[in-house]
């Protein structure tokens, strides 16, 4: 989201299909034109060496604005000097970085992407991106046969992150939990405990190493968390 100092953040893709792989590669850089900004599209190493078919889409791009820093000669302008750390006077510089403060505000309000699923009568909520959120959708499926009530917000930009609906999900009473389920020691679960805000427990359950998440462990994590937090205030 942010590499250091300045305050700045990058946009972050999650694909979860190497179709949405695809889609969101021409994203990126639709993104990158607009914004002015590096943005990061965050495959993993499964989703890196999966085969699956591939519709490619239209090639259809969206309207980008026209650029103040393209090298055109300096034709029918005055010449311009772009700096990206020597500014003076020297309040210039915090002056820049409101500048880019606004752009990111711009941002969250326009970019961020996630998908619903299943989460109409959840009661609990799994939050997981990417591979994960695969091996999330099969549990979620066994849960149900088993009467369980959950559901899963999958986030599509990790920055921005979609923290409105999720903060929407834990004013709402019949979600009593949160899951917070990735490919690593838990990346994002900062992220879902701020949405959530001490509303709701958060859990959590991954794998790391490149070991992918087991659909029938994280079942077991759904049973447990299900018994704690919503038997017991059934």
């Amino acid at each position: 989201r942010g590499g250091g100092h300045g305050d700045y953040f990058t946009p972050v893709l999650a694909p979860a299909t190497v179709e949405e792989l695809t889609h969101m590669m021409v994203d990126a850089f639709d993104l990158a034109d607009l914004y002015r900004t590096p943005v990061i599209v965050f495959g993993d190493g499964i989703l890196g060496q999966m085969t699956e078919p591939l519709v490619l889409p239209e090639p259809s791009r969206r309207v980008l604005p026209p650029k103040d820093y393209v090298l055109d000669g300096a034709r029918k302008r005055d010449p311009r000097k772009i700096m990206s750390l020597r500014l003076s006077p020297p309040e210039a510089l915090e002056q820049h970085n409101r500048k880019l403060r606004k752009k990111y505000e711009e941002i969250i309000r326009k970019e961020i992407r996630y998908e619903e699923y299943m989460i109409d009568d959840a009661q609990v909520v799994i939050v997981s991106f990417g591979t994960s959120s695969r091996v999330a959708r099969a549990s979620i499926h066994m849960a149900r046969e088993r009467g369980m009530k959950i559901g899963m917000v999958r986030p599509k930009t990790l920055w921005p992150f979609p923290a409105e609906i999720i903060s929407e999900l834990a004013d709402n009473h019949q979600v009593r939990a949160f899951i917070d389920v990735e490919m690593n020691m838990g990346q994002m679960i900062e992220d879902v405990r701020l949405a959530v805000s001490g509303r709701r427990n958060v859990y959590f359950y991954g794998r790391t190493a490149g070991m992918l998440p087991d659909e029938n462990e994280l079942l077991e994590k759904i049973v447990e968390v299900t018994n704690e937090c919503c038997l017991q205030k059934a």
